[in-house]
């Protein structure tokens, strides 16, 4: 089955949060994304405020860096959206941008071993277990949980090139592919992966008059190949597919700043997932 959801951008205001959660589940959407990007909307407080006002949906972060959160924080964190709302709590991290990560001073020398000891020591948290690590970043002494959830959540790792496409598939059990990703891109990550992880990917998409020029325009703010899909429901269903049959399993809808975000996670799910097909490969 591909999972179809629709992301909450950023540069909406935070406030605007649970509206829009209520119209998802309202409409039932099965997943509500949201990024933290820097230095805009809170990750964790944002996914909490989603999860808090809704009965069925599904809210994703992709992602939250780790150079900003000591990985016994997250865990805790984490843990406790785990027991208030079990498997609804879909929690991701990254490298983040490293200029970003560099304004904030928690530039790492090596990101990619920043996040396999990260991803490693989370996961052991998570799972109830007592960590004992001295890594290069990451060093606990004897840190367990008092209160781990029921069930560890799905970790997502966001991935852009080959190297952390592998560790993703590693130590997460999703990786997320952002916006711009073709369905190439998308088949290259799967077989990296070979079953190993989910395949997450974020495709920009709209409806409606100028749709494909607001998508051009957006990709050229963000230096990306690939705009996205524009048309009909029945277009957007049809790009849908083909990155399901190219190996995503969920395939996430993102919309460009300037749309109403209750209006969009309506369309996404009344309109776009019907049209989808069920097993798709």
């Amino acid at each position: 089955m591909t999972t179809i959801g629709a992301i909450f951008l950023p540069s909406n205001p935070p406030e605007t949060m649970p509206a829009v959660a209520r119209a998802a589940d309202a409409a039932g959407l099965e997943e509500l994304w949201l990024w933290e990007d820097c230095f805009l909307n809170g990750g964790l407080t944002a996914m909490t405020a989603a999860l808090a006002v809704t009965e069925n949906l599904r809210v994703g972060v992709g992602i939250m860096p780790v150079p900003f959160r000591n990985v016994a924080s997250l865990a805790m964190e984490l843990a406790t959206l785990g027991r208030l709302y079990g498997d609804r709590a879909l929690p991701g991290i990254g490298h983040g941008v490293q200029e970003w990560m560099g304004q904030v001073g928690n530039r790492a020398a090596s990101p990619l071993t920043l996040l396999r000891e990260y991803a490693t020591a989370l996961r052991s948290l998570l799972a109830g277990e007592s960590v004992t690590v001295d890594g290069r970043y990451v060093k606990l002494d004897g840190v367990k949980l008092d209160w781990p959830p029921a069930t560890p959540p799905v970790i997502s790792v966001a991935a852009g090139g080959p190297k952390t496409i592998a560790l993703a598939g590693e130590v997460g059990d999703a990786i997320v592919l952002s916006g711009g990703s073709t369905p190439a891109m998308v088949s290259a990550a799967a077989k990296t992966v070979d079953g190993a992880a989910e395949v997450v990917v974020f495709l920009p998409a709209l409806t409606g008059p100028g749709a494909a020029d607001k998508l051009a325009a957006d990709a050229l703010v963000y230096k990306t190949d690939y705009p996205g899909a524009a048309g009909s429901p029945a277009d957007i269903a049809a790009v849908v597919g083909e990155f399901a049959a190219a190996g995503a399993s969920k395939v996430i809808l993102q919309p460009v700043p300037g749309e109403d975000p209750a209006d969009y996670v309506r369309w996404v799910a009344e309109e776009v997932r019907p049209l989808v097909p069920g097993p798709v490969g």
